[in-house]
């Protein structure tokens, strides 16, 4: 029989994802750790309330926020909606030397208070600061699910001695050593990087052994069938998902991307049929 605590985890991560054991979770940490300036392009989602409304009802799954725009905004939240809260994060005003880190900015306590559905951390492998961000994230995990909530990794190579050996951080090598990674510590789901082919990410899948992978969405897309078509491979290739920031709120109108991306993660739709079906293209 299960313990308390694995009911509750289990109970919350069904907040998050649907039957189909996929998701759709919007992230909105950008104005903490990238500054407000990637709101430049649609100005008035630097206001949450406003984005998130948007979201919500065109039917996002999830949302990821910061303990204080949690608070900001909770009140707009759907209980339908799984809210995940990340407890930790950097600034890019720090010094270029210790952009590799991430600290803590909240706590599971906070978390729980806000009424979060699951909390989330960030682990940059392969960085100076790994064992730092290694400690956090167990000392989050631990306090988290002793209370039932699920945690979730960010799991992100990131670090000079990446660059020197693989070239970059979306080597597929990296990225799976980072879920695996990641599941080791005990993550019940995993956020991390597209490796460039349906085929590579599916080794990260499996690196994951059972732990949801969803995508990183990263930085807007031009084309947002190319956008649609990663997402469409992250699936194909046993991911749970996506986790969509910029790829939303920089546009003025996120429900048709919102709208296609469903399709594409929860129907299997292909990339053209859904963006057609939406009036993308």
């Amino acid at each position: 029989m299960d313990a308390f605590q694995n009911i509750g985890i289990k109970r919350r991560l069904k907040r998050f994802f649907r039957r189909d054991g996929r998701a759709l979770i919007f992230a909105m940490d950008h104005g903490f750790e990238h500054g407000p300036e990637d709101f430049n392009e649609v100005w008035e989602h630097v206001n949450p309330r406003i984005i998130l409304k948007k979201v919500i009802r065109a039917g996002i799954d999830g949302v990821v926020l910061l303990p204080g725009i949690a608070r900001i905004s909770g009140d707009v939240l759907n209980p339908n909606v799984g809210l995940m809260v990340k407890l930790t994060s950097k600034t890019n005003l720090r010094p270029k030397e210790d952009q590799f880190l991430q600290s803590p900015l909240g706590f599971v306590e906070d978390a729980i208070k806000l009424g979060a559905d699951a909390v989330a951390a960030t682990v940059y492998w392969g960085s100076p600061y790994e064992d730092i961000m290694m400690k956090q994230f167990a000392e989050v995990a631990s306090i988290a699910h002793d209370f039932g909530l699920p945690v979730v990794q960010f799991a992100y190579p990131r670090g000079p001695y990446i660059n020197e050996k693989y070239g970059k951080k979306e080597d597929y090598r990296v990225v799976m050593y980072g879920a695996r990674a990641a599941a080791e510590m005990g993550a019940d789901m995993i956020k991390t990087y597209w490796t460039g082919l349906r085929e590579t990410f599916a080794k990260v899948v499996d690196a994951a052994a059972g732990v949801p992978v969803l995508l990183s969405g990263g930085a807007k897309a031009k084309n947002p069938v190319e956008f649609l078509k990663v997402v469409y491979d992250v699936i194909e290739a046993g991911g749970a998902g996506a986790v969509v920031g910029r790829n939303i709120f920089q546009r003025e109108n996120p429900e048709p991307m919102i709208k296609a991306l469903l399709r594409v993660i929860h129907r299997n739709e292909e990339p053209e049929e859904a963006a057609k079906a939406e009036g993308l293209i």
